[in-house]
């Protein structure tokens, strides 16, 4: 008995692929089978988030929920938050650095001796300040790229000698005002509720259209690119958070108000999401934020497709040890001076696990800006939280270590899956 097939399609190898599912199941279906490949991303960040912020909304509603505790967790996280989104360009290589929280300090003591002590124009000082930081990343660079050094050793030296610098500009037990009404309101003053949704109008209309386009001109050259309805989908999650985030900011959270009025988007936030932009940018749009992730992945691959590695590990720890200095002067903002354990104490710890929580891999060429702000938030939550709840500190640093220690599980294991199913 035979069987005609002349009526039978037969697959053409040099037929163009078939199109892709772009209805929202197809979407779904897509996302789930990079989860199974191992390309989670920030996706158990954020499911922890919510997990904490359920919980701890539950145990405590009055205190954790409100507007007033809301804007503090912001304030409180802003410097640690920086902090990371710097770490996470030196992570991106495969490398640490362990000297950015005192790093960040001795910035920070820099900007007050110069404007406090030494009276210089806020302008003049800032830009002492920043230099600082350059510096330190540019010899902390220099050991590592240049001689070989490897990092841990050089930045636990820099932590070590960096602490000694800041004790001896501020002196045993000693404090440097911040008198300057800009410096001080940087991680304590607000917007005007009006700026602050023209702020949130500028931000939507900005991502989305900067989005639709770079996803046009891709369609147009038959690059890939993701659906219309996915850049619909996410469009409209951005619209629902930021807006509900500003109008949240936006109501009076003053136990007084007759006296003092505190409604507004806290300064600090912007400032969190102006360096989100600026480095995502760098990271995701030019050849050289390319470079990192080539470097990152295989750097000797990288060297033999004619990237300068050396430059490129370079710029990262010049660019983590600036991101340091701004980190400091939030921090430093916060109290309204800085002292000799500015940068100290947990700051490190907390913004090198809020890198790694946020979904930036310890092993090099995965991670994003947005990974710090997510594990940020996760870290602040769980100090904030566990305060409420009157917990004492080693409670809060033994859940942290967990949730660290869970985060980097994830990583190992998903790099593990990723690699056994050819997607790394």
């Amino acid at each position: 008995m035979s069987i005609d097939t002349e009526d039978r399609p037969v697959a053409d190898p040099s037929s163009p692929d078939p199109m892709p599912d772009n209805s929202l199941g197809g979407i779904f279906r897509a996302y789930l089978a990079k989860l199974r490949g191992g390309e989670v991303g920030s996706l158990p960040a954020v499911l922890g988030l919510v997990a904490l912020v359920v919980v701890f909304s539950a145990l405590r509603p009055e205190q954790f929920t409100n507007s007033f505790n809301f804007a503090n967790l912001i304030g409180q996280s802003a410097g640690v938050t920086v902090l990371a989104m710097g770490l996470v360009f030196v992570l991106l290589l495969g490398e640490i650095d362990l000297s950015a929280g005192f790093a960040g300090g001795t910035c920070a003591g820099v900007l007050g001796v110069f404007l406090t002590r030494q009276e210089w124009p806020l302008l003049l000082a800032l830009v002492a300040a920043l230099l600082t930081g350059a510096v330190i990343g540019l010899l902390i660079g220099l050991l590592v790229a240049r001689l070989g050094i490897p990092s841990f050793v050089v930045t636990l030296a820099a932590f070590l000698g960096l602490q000694g610098v800041l004790l001896s500009m501020i002196g045993e037990g000693g404090t440097i005002p911040y008198r300057n009404d800009f410096i001080n309101g940087l991680n304590n003053s607000n917007l005007p509720v009006w700026l602050g949704w023209a702020l949130a109008v500028v931000c939507i209309v900005g991502y989305a259209a900067t989005t639709y386009v770079a996803d046009a001109r891709r369609r147009a050259k038959n690059l890939t690119v993701q659906p219309i309805l996915l850049w619909a989908l996410k469009a409209g999650l951005l619209t629902v958070v930021v807006l509900a985030v500003v109008g949240y900011l936006s109501v009076e959270r003053s136990r007084n108000p007759a006296l003092t009025s505190l409604k507004g988007v806290p300064v600090s936030l912007l400032v969190i999401v102006g360096l989100l932009i600026v480095l995502t940018f760098m990271l995701t749009r030019t050849a050289w934020g390319r470079h990192v992730y080539a470097v990152g992945g295989n750097a000797e691959a990288a060297r033999r497709a004619g990237i300068n590695v050396f430059r490129v590990r370079l710029s990262c720890f010049v660019l983590c040890s600036t991101m340091a200095a701004v980190a400091g002067i939030m921090i430093a903002s916060r109290t309204n001076s800085v002292n000799p354990n500015t940068g100290g104490e947990t700051t490190l710890l907390y913004a090198v696990g809020a890198a790694v929580i946020g979904g930036t891999s310890l092993f090099g060429g995965k991670g994003r800006v947005i990974d710090a702000v997510i594990g940020g938030t996760v870290v602040a939550v769980i100090d904030n939280g566990m305060g409420l709840l009157d917990q004492p500190q080693g409670t809060v640093w033994m859940v942290t270590g967990l949730v660290l220690l869970v985060a980097a599980s994830v990583d190992a294991l998903s790099r593990r899956r990723a690699s056994a199913t050819g997607h790394v």
